[in-house]
């Protein structure tokens, strides 16, 4: 699913307020990375991962190897941080009405 430009800025907002959950060092992105970051998803839809300056990646490709392992989409990249959307599956949680 392909955000809007639209959803993007609203997500942006929504992801400015956020603490990192996700951190990514010197192991890069692993299996257990993966496993952490889709269970935040599930449980949040929009998440914020922080890239430490021991990551052998730059934010740019961590961010585009997690949103492809976890089947997400990027919203935004900025310093050291990048943030992510996935939809949630599940009905117990409060869904982001995208405009």
């Amino acid at each position: 699913m392909a955000l809007t430009g639209k959803q993007v800025r609203q997500l942006r907002s929504l992801a400015h307020h956020l603490n990192p959950v996700i951190i990514i060092g010197k192991a890069d992105v692993t299996d257990g990375t993966v496993e952490q970051a889709n269970e935040a998803l599930e449980a949040h839809e929009l998440i914020k991962c922080s890239v430490l300056d021991t990551a052998s990646m730059d934010v740019r490709e961590a961010a585009e190897e997690l949103a492809g392992r976890c089947h997400a989409e990027i919203v935004q990249v900025i310093g050291r941080k990048f943030s992510i959307y996935r939809e949630t599956s599940r009905d117990d949680v409060e869904k982001i009405e995208l405009v």
